[in-house]
């Protein structure tokens, strides 16, 4: 760990009619012309939880807000950070503009924690994630996009297909209703997409099997799997889609989430384990992840392991899964955080590479 007494600047979004917290009310910018949202804001509990981590490790944290509004970007310019702990999802509720921010904190040269602007186009887009995946030979669904009308790019699929937002996080636009089995249920679900979010439609096959999440910690040139995760989808009512929906995930009240759980893996041999991980490896450095990430696969009966999708900045709350991989490795969540911003500090520390800007 550093030893090294940082200012670190703990950086989260907020959007609409979202209250500010008091250590950054002042900050707040007057309301902006109304504006659709294009996701539900979930609620974190991660940054209390960064905050108080980094108050153990010695350094000097405090909450830093992005609005939505250009004040909140200048005051981001001029809070005095060392290093800026990343936990933003959004730009005024647009998630397809996480990247915009981490450009911008690298036009501002301050240091930052998690994925540059390449790693959130690259994964943000599951689209262009699976290419990058089928490019490095890893094994993803096959996949189609569509827009309006137009398809701009078509394996040739097979029902059961899965049809979700290309570019959302967090289970937004996933439910029971999101695996279809016809064409007639293809086109409903592709028109609700588009309708619902304004965005492309991907359409992958859905692939029978355990959800496994790998969390990885490092670099690309030097990175780690942490121990495997299952969210454990057995338990779901008879005829209900084995996926990780947006009720699953976060509707506490709902049956869906009542019955799923997510734990070690267990019973995989060490041929799966080691398959699974260095699959999870080759997809974070296929979309370029840094310090941390998490991997989504679905690993089926007959052991073939599928990348579903790649994680930059995942959630760090302590009871959640990549949290849960740290613990089993033996980091407690204050190490984990302390080596999150050391991979970070260490990334800026002068050596003349060129990673600063990927």
């Amino acid at each position: 760990m550093t030893s090294a007494k940082l200012k670190v600047a703990v950086l989260y979004d907020v959007w609409e009619d979202e209250t500010v917290g008091v250590e950054t009310a002042e900050e707040k910018t007057p309301p902006r012309k109304s504006k659709s949202k294009r996701k539900a804001k979930i609620e974190k509990e991660d940054r209390e939880e960064i905050h108080e981590a980094l108050e153990k490790l010695g350094h000097e944290p405090f909450y830093q807000v992005l609005d939505g509004g250009q004040q909140s970007l200048t005051a981001l310019a001029k809070c005095g950070a060392d290093l800026v702990f990343n936990l933003t999802e959004s730009f005024a509720g647009d998630d397809t503009k996480d990247m915009n921010i981490a450009a911008y904190l690298d036009l501002l040269g301050i240091p930052f924690t998690g994925g540059g602007p390449h790693a959130h186009f690259l994964a943000q887009d599951k689209g262009t994630a699976k290419k990058m995946f089928a490019f490095h030979g890893i094994k993803t669904p096959f996949f189609a996009t569509s827009y309006r009308g137009r398809i701009e790019h078509a394996h040739d699929i097979a029902f059961p297909l899965i049809v979700k937002p290309v570019a959302e996080d967090g289970s937004i636009g996933i439910n029971a209703d999101a695996v279809v089995n016809s064409v007639k249920e293809l086109m409903e679900r592709v028109e609700y997409i588009q309708n619902e979010f304004d965005s492309p439609a991907l359409i992958e096959e859905y692939i029978e099997g355990r959800e496994i999440y790998s969390a990885i910690l490092g670099s690309y040139e030097n990175a780690q799997t942490l121990p495997l995760v299952e969210l454990d989808l057995s338990r779901l009512p008879k005829g209900t889609p084995k996926i990780a929906s947006y009720d699953v995930k976060f509707e506490k009240e709902t049956q869906a989430h009542k019955l799923t759980k997510s734990h070690l893996a267990a019973d995989l041999d060490e041929e799966t384990t080691a398959h699974l991980q260095e699959t999870a490896l080759a997809a974070y450095q296929a979309v370029k992840l840094r310090d941390y990430g998490r991997i989504d696969m679905r690993l089926t009966p007959k052991g073939e392991v599928y990348v579903i999708e790649a994680n930059p900045n995942p959630w760090l709350s302590s009871k959640q899964e990549f949290a849960m991989a740290a613990k089993a490795s033996g980091r407690s969540y204050t190490q984990l955080i302390g080596e999150i911003v050391d991979m970070a500090m260490q990334r800026y520390a002068p050596r003349g590479g060129a990673e600063n800007a990927s």
